[in-house]
């Protein structure tokens, strides 16, 4: 059985991820999801080696949890490649084995962590706190626009070094145009970093929340405007 456990004790921790879930299970997959989203994070879902690696061809995902077990393979197999163009993508192999040989396996082929099935749903999400406590690997840890600073380690917006608070959609919008600072963002590459794969996005979904980002910002004096690029997508840019 898959213990579930009440996920409201967690919020207040959550991880503004988005997380890639390769997982052909549609309880296991379903639970999983229902967790990780009740702590505001984003769940691309794939169900095949095959699909898996299309979405790997983007660099949209924090995380990658990887069943072993899938239809077409064995998931492990994914693992070098993710490798190759993303080298500190942090994956978590999930399996059915529990033969110590197979983790050990999976761990050197580059796998950050391993759990087995079945496993505590509790337990997956510490370990997916862990990894995201981790001083993330970028080449740019922090933008710096107008007042606004982002720190793309710890996922936070300051101004004046005062943390803003946002919800996570919004966050993933500014921290998108913050990649990008100063130049024009697609609307189409927007969408793509802000929604997951299986999101029902309305025509003005994203135009309300770069609304209620600008107004937020405004409010804070964060000394920077997003322009709307008509036709063609957004642009963050200091006062």
């Amino acid at each position: 059985m898959w213990y579930f456990p009440a996920l409201t004790q967690y919020k207040n921790r959550a991880l503004c991820m988005r997380i890639l879930m390769v997982e052909d299970e549609p309880e296991m997959a379903s639970l999983i999801r229902q967790a990780l989203e009740a702590q505001g994070m984003v769940v691309d879902g794939a169900v095949s080696i095959l699909q898996a690696r299309a979405a790997l061809q983007q660099p949209l995902h924090d995380l990658v949890l990887l069943d072993r077990q899938l239809p077409d393979g064995d998931g492990a197999s994914l693992i070098v490649e993710a490798r190759s163009s993303r080298p500190h993508l942090p994956i978590i192999l999930l399996t059915g084995k529990r033969d110590v040989s197979e983790r050990v396996h999976g761990l050197d082929l580059g796998a950050d962590d391993y759990l087995s099935k079945p496993f505590a749903v509790e337990e997956l999400m510490a370990r997916i706190r862990a990894i995201g406590r981790r001083p993330a690997q970028v080449s740019i840890p922090t933008v710096s626009v107008g007042r606004l600073t982002f720190n793309f380690s710890t996922r936070e917006a300051l101004v004046d070094n005062l943390p803003v608070p946002l919800p996570r959609r919004q966050l993933l919008v500014l921290e998108a145009l913050c990649l990008r600072a100063e130049r024009t963002v697609l609307r189409e590459w927007l969408i793509e970093r802000v929604y997951g794969f299986e999101d029902e996005i309305q025509s003005n979904a994203l135009d309300a929340h770069i609304s209620k980002l600008r107004r937020q910002l405004e409010a804070v004096e964060a000394g920077v405007t997003i322009h709307v690029i008509r036709g063609i997508g957004y642009l963050l840019k200091a006062n």
